[in-house]
């Protein structure tokens, strides 16, 4: 085992006595050790929980003969860093974070991991530390939130996009501060990672679909005593897979994330799924190219219309028959491939052969789909001439296809002042740059504007778009990820006020009505503007972060 090398022989008489000196007896140390990635704190209501989650996963790896070994490991709560100088650490984060589990793991020779994350960043974090690490590794993530109840509409849920988007609703007086209260006192009602289908529960159930986690991880809220008895059992099944010796890469091939991808097209995950899932396949040494995503999205059904481009929430999803029932429809389409291998030994196919659909409106059927096509789409033109995303499930049928001039903004920041100043007029593209994973630097999600269209009601008149990224709780007209960034002197920093930009959603087009040739002599005279950000670990950041198409990793 791996741990020999900190605890057998003469020579590792040292090593044991520290060991010994935390407590740790002769007969734990003739054991395998587990480490067990705890990103418990309280700062993030899906991580405020996991302390007790993780006491189930060290008794699960207990009652099977290992010695659970926990680290802790930093997160960012994405909705607490939104619209201010913390968002531009959240992308960032995800690297430190894989990088602080492959630090932990190689230096005190762990034989196998158990990955206890819930939200955004930690979990492609984790799971891109486990597919370089390739140890035997399993997530149990905390669960979803319980969505909130509607204060004044009896039946009505709510979740953290309803306040975002209350505040755009205040700002255009539609709604008065009084009710934007009862909006925030209601929206959150237990722990857990926000209700809807955003980028944490998108992560999560992506765990599933491509193998990584028991079936459930996705779905099951974080207050159900299920999601206790989950962890338990990957504490158990951990030394499973060690005893097999299925590591991560065993798990984690060329199939298992079509597969993820397939999942995420029916259930119309969020954009930034298409940054996390392109990086995890590096670290697992393949590529995951955007035109892949387009293939298998033009395939595959949109089978769920979960928060925020519908009604339901992930635990109707969970009711409904959760991933398992998704992946079991999609197979029957021959969507699915069914021989690959997941942690609980067994196949896909096996794993969901008896998965049901109980609810035919929450999951519906190959035959009755919400939409012909998956939820994300990549479009490519002159103006992203390597790619851009949006998340089309989340769109109004009439912004499909919509042209107008252009608003453009170098900064989040002075366009969201003048979005909440009612300065954008319909029909108008606004388009804000410089924020990407250079420029940002640290490519910062816009809830914040994206939210405030909503809530003014502009979201059938105005389309977005950004070299930055977008939170899976985004909804709208709002295509991100445009690549290369403006930074980078990509085609976006070429574009002024007043030029025309055409968006065809339905033919994976986006364009600035402008020739090759007026292009090249606007970035003829482009200077790159100075670094945002010159000292710290965003500093580093920014000079060594490749462009979005290729997942923003560090080179």
């Amino acid at each position: 085992m791996k741990s020999d090398a900190v605890r057998k022989g003469i020579d590792r008489a040292p090593h044991r006595s520290l060991f010994k000196a935390m407590g740790y007896t002769d007969k734990e140390l003739r054991r395998p050790l587990i480490g067990i990635a705890n990103s418990a704190n309280e700062i993030i209501p899906g991580h405020i929980h996991l302390d007790k989650l993780v006491d189930a996963v060290k008794a699960g790896v207990y009652m099977a003969g290992g010695v659970p070994i926990e680290f802790g490991g930093i997160g960012v709560c994405d909705g607490i860093a939104m619209n201010h100088e913390g968002m531009k650490y959240s992308l960032a984060s995800r690297e430190l974070i894989a990088d602080s589990v492959e630090v932990m793991a190689k230096a005190h020779a762990f034989d196998a991991l158990v990955l206890v994350p819930n939200c955004d960043k930690i979990i492609p974090g984790m799971l891109m530390a486990a597919a370089r690490l390739d140890l035997p590794a399993i997530v149990v993530s905390g669960g979803p939130m319980l969505a909130g109840r509607h204060p004044t509409k009896p039946g009505q849920k709510i979740d953290l996009i309803s306040v975002f988007e209350a505040v755009g609703a205040v700002h255009s007086g539609k709604m008065s501060e009084q009710e934007l209260c009862l909006f925030e006192d209601e929206a959150c009602p237990t722990c857990g990672s926000c209700a809807g289908m955003f980028t944490a529960n998108s992560m999560n159930c992506l765990c599933e679909a491509i193998g990584m986690a028991l079936p459930g991880n996705g779905t099951i809220p974080a207050v159900m005593a299920a999601r206790l008895r989950l962890a338990k059992e990957s504490g158990m099944q951990i030394m499973t897979l060690l005893e097999k010796g299925i590591t991560a890469r065993t798990i984690m091939t060329q199939k298992a994330f079509a597969n993820a991808l397939t999942v995420d097209m029916a259930l119309g995950c969020s954009t930034n799924t298409v940054l996390h899932l392109s990086a995890i396949a590096k670290e697992a040494g393949m590529a995951l190219p955007l035109e892949r995503i387009n293939e298998i999205s033009k395939k595959t059904p949109n089978l769920c219309s979960l928060s925020p481009g519908g009604k339901d929430h992930i635990e109707d999803l969970d009711r409904a028959g959760g991933i398992g029932a998704v992946t079991r429809e999609l197979s029957r389409a021959g969507l699915i491939h069914q021989d690959c291998i997941t942690v609980t030994t067994k196949t896909m196919g096996q794993n969901t052969r008896n998965a049901l659909i109980r609810d035919p409106q929450v999951i519906r059927t190959i035959k009755d789909p919400y939409r012909p096509e998956g939820g994300l789409a990549i479009l490519y033109g002159n103006i992203a001439p390597q790619g851009c995303v949006v998340k089309q499930s989340a769109v109004r049928q009439e912004m499909l296809q919509h042209e107008g001039p252009a608003r453009v903004f170098d900064s989040e920041d002075d366009a969201t002042k003048a979005i909440m100043a009612g300065r954008i007029r319909k029909g108008e593209v606004v388009v804000i740059r410089y924020e990407g994973p250079k420029g940002g630097p640290g490519m910062r999600e816009m809830l914040t504007p994206t939210s405030a269209i909503v809530g003014m009601g502009l979201d059938s008149h105005v389309a977005l778009i950004t070299d930055g990224r977008f939170s899976g709780g985004t909804r709208g007209a709002a295509i991100g990820h445009v690549s290369p960034e403006a930074m980078e002197g990509g085609p976006i920093a070429a574009v002024k006020t007043g030029d025309i930009i055409r968006i065809d959603i339905k033919n994976k087009k986006i364009d600035v009505q402008l020739t090759k040739q007026e292009i090249k002599q606007r970035l003829s005279k482009w200077k790159q503007p100075k670094p945002k950000v010159t000292t710290g670990y965003l500093s580093r950041y920014a000079k060594g972060v490749s462009s979005a198409d290729e997942g923003a990793i560090l080179k």
